[in-house]
């Protein structure tokens, strides 16, 4: 168990195997379709506040927006690109063409490398023109019954390959580091072995009601680092409703927001907290030095209170496996 005293959450940070240090704490940029065009000033207002880390993805059409405002900040001279660490990700609509994906989300965002980059999920979808999607790209691929639309001849581990490609490359200096996001252990057991780069992240739901015990356990033995998305319960902030969360917040005298990030933090967990409100990117900074006794608390909400917020139809729904895969 780590055990980290520090007051706030922005000013700690880990280090990935390939030596790579990381800021604990990051902006989530998956905002709604209908407030994205506040990513810009929610960036601007969290890099200004201390912020070091933003993650983002090609799928979440907000990497403009996120560029827009680095533009910005280091026209400002608030920042310089080395002082901020950027996550993106590769969408499965682009399963086979990693490149396009790492080139449009480079100029999305202005900016001539990335600092993690990710498989956002172990699927293929098939390629589907939509003008009102991304890029040019439907997002979500469906078939006329509703179901996904995959692509049933592709091999999701192919994504990683042409990752891991373009990482190795001596000459090519567009990715610092690369790992993967949503991938139960089976998937990452299949990436160890036959892949020559280990992940540096597995990025994944979690938090109190969905502790993922199991998966942290072999990320840990494996030195590859969890990320929690949707610590506070994705929209709404359900978590932060949580008696025994405000109980801790009250006796810390942080917000429910800090206690949340705070409990990944404090077991050598990345977490990224995604807000577009000004005082909530504030306050999601703070840092409570929980007890051995409050992390039990939490952990055992994961047993009695179980709960699975983002559970898409194409939640590990993978070629190679019968059905529906498992949950990560």
């Amino acid at each position: 168990m780590v055990r980290l005293l520090h007051p706030r959450g922005t000013e700690i940070s880990f280090t990935l195997n390939n030596g790579v240090r990381i800021p604990a704490l990051a902006l989530g940029t998956a905002n709604p379709p209908e407030s994205i065009g506040g990513t810009k000033q929610a960036v601007k207002t969290a890099i200004k506040a201390g912020y070091r880390h933003i993650d983002t993805a090609w799928a979440y059409g907000s990497e403009p927006y996120v560029g827009e405002a680095i533009k910005e900040l280091l026209e400002e001279g608030v920042i310089r690109r080395e002082d901020i660490f950027i996550t993106s990700k590769v969408w499965p609509v682009l399963w086979d063409d990693a490149e396009r994906s790492l080139n449009e989300s480079l100029q999305s965002l202005g900016v001539d490398y990335i600092d993690l980059w990710l498989q956002h999920w172990p699927i293929c979808y098939a390629k589907v023109k939509d003008p009102h999607g991304i890029n040019g790209l439907s997002r979500n691929p469906e078939k006329e019954n509703g179901e996904p639309d995959y692509e049933t001849s592709g091999d999701w581990i192919e994504t990683y390959v042409q990752m891991e490609k373009i990482y190795l490359n001596p000459s090519d200096r567009r990715v610092r580091s690369i790992g993967v996001s949503n991938f139960p252990e089976q998937y990452l057991e299949r990436i160890i072995y036959e892949c020559a780069v280990k992940p540096t992240v597995n990025q994944v739901e979690m938090h109190p009601k969905l502790p993922q015990f199991s998966l942290n356990k072999f990320c840990l033995s494996h030195n590859i680092l969890t990320a929690a998305y949707s610590p506070l319960g994705s929209h709404g902030a359900p978590n932060t409703k949580i008696p025994l969360v405000e109980e801790l917040a009250e006796k810390y005298s942080v917000s429910p927001g800090a206690i949340l990030n705070s409990y990944h933090i404090r077991q050598g967990h990345l977490v990224i907290a995604r807000s577009l409100n000004n005082a909530r990117i504030a306050s999601n900074m703070e840092f409570a030095t929980l007890t051995e006794e409050d992390l039990d608390k939490l952990d055992n909400l994961g047993v009695t209170e179980p709960k699975r917020y983002v559970d898409e139809k194409w939640n590990a729904i993978v070629p190679g496996f019968t059905g529906k895969g498992p949950k990560i």
